[in-house]
């Protein structure tokens, strides 16, 4: 069975996934996060969709909102969250990291993109908050 509230999200991610590629394609991988999170901001409004970077996300406990310096990289359409990395490998805490960005945000749909790697298909991790 389809879930219909992810199929705007993966069109989405879809779209994003073609636009990273060839960010990676042109830059390849070794660079800071930094910037590859402003080349692909750049590209991707290129491309249509509308972005925010470095989203202010809330920290909500029993009602109470904490300051806590959570940003989301890079958030497409208010719908499709973008961790973005630039390491050696993707360890379950950026995971963490990402699945809890989703949760506090109340979105379905995250992608956690690590460009340092020989081809960027193997940097991408789709994420989905299922509660």
């Amino acid at each position: 069975m389809v879930n219909t509230e992810l199929l705007l999200e993966d069109a989405y991610a879809t779209k994003v996934i073609g636009v990273a590629i060839d960010v990676h394609s042109q830059l390849g991988p070794g660079l800071l996060e930094s910037a590859y999170k402003k080349v692909l901001a750049h590209k991707l409004q290129l491309a249509g969709l509308s972005i925010e970077t470095e989203k202010k996300i809330p920290l909500i406990i029993d009602g109470l909102e904490i300051e806590s310096g959570y940003f989301i990289d890079i958030l497409v359409e208010n719908r499709l969250v973008l961790e973005l990395k630039s390491v050696a490998s993707i360890s379950e805490i950026h995971f963490a990291q990402t699945l809890n960005y989703l949760k506090l945000g109340k979105f379905k749909l995250g992608l956690l993109i690590n460009f340092n790697v020989p081809k960027l298909k193997y940097g991408i991790k789709r994420i989905i908050n299922t509660k």
